[in-house]
């Protein structure tokens, strides 16, 4: 019953989203199951969000693959983590095995490769989000995508298409159905063609309210 309810509730809740924000919603999904189980800790969930805070002293760059500048940037995020109790001394770690920490840098599917230093058998998968958003926040949105099919399953990542025969069965006289539209998008020949398969061609009104 868990599991149709909340399928039920991802479903709907994603009918009035845009694309974008479709995976969002997975995620915080996703953790809210995980916070009632207490199987996420929530100080790990408040820096996956936020980041490190504070000034913090960074050290020489001892790569020859990151600038200094992206060194300055993910040394803070290398320290930040160090302060976590299930990521303590990742920072000096990192140094010192940087050379292996490029292949994942340089990898195209970074969000599947292991860890290097031995943290790919101490860390658990949103723990190596961490990790990888630090080095390669570009692939965040497929590791998040990953980590949702792990913990609640793949069809919380496959967004329905939209339906409007599905819809119409959810509204009443007292729940309407509303159109957010972005630009470009139209669903009058839609709403026509479904007026038509339902007999209710001549049961409606049509008024423009026009531009603004």
């Amino acid at each position: 019953m868990n599991d149709h309810f909340t399928l039920a509730l991802y479903e709907n809740v994603c009918r009035s989203l845009f694309e974008k924000h479709k995976l969002l919603f997975s995620l915080v999904l996703t953790t809210k199951i995980l916070f009632g189980a207490q199987a996420l800790d929530p100080v790990e969930w408040r820096y996956f969000l936020a980041g490190p805070s504070g000034a913090i002293n960074v050290v020489k760059n001892p790569t020859n693959w990151l600038g200094d500048l992206e060194w300055a940037e993910t040394y803070k995020q290398l320290y930040g983590m160090s302060q976590l109790p299930a990521l303590k001394g990742f920072a000096e770690s990192f140094i010192k095995h940087e050379k292996e920490w490029q292949k994942l840098f340089d990898s195209t599917a970074p969000e599947t490769e292991p860890l290097p230093g031995g943290w790919d058998d101490k860390l658990d998968y949103f723990q190596k989000m961490i990790a990888l958003k630090a080095l390669r926040p570009d692939k965040v949105p497929l590791a998040v995508q990953h980590y949702v099919t792990l913990k609640i399953g793949k069809q919380f990542i496959e967004p329905p298409t939209f339906s409007l025969a599905k819809s119409y069965k959810d509204s009443s006289v007292t729940v309407p159905l509303i159109f957010v539209l972005s630009p470009g998008s139209d669903p009058v020949a839609d709403f026509l063609r479904f007026a038509e398969e339902m007999n209710m061609a001549k049961k409606f009104d049509a008024i423009s309210l026009g531009r603004g």
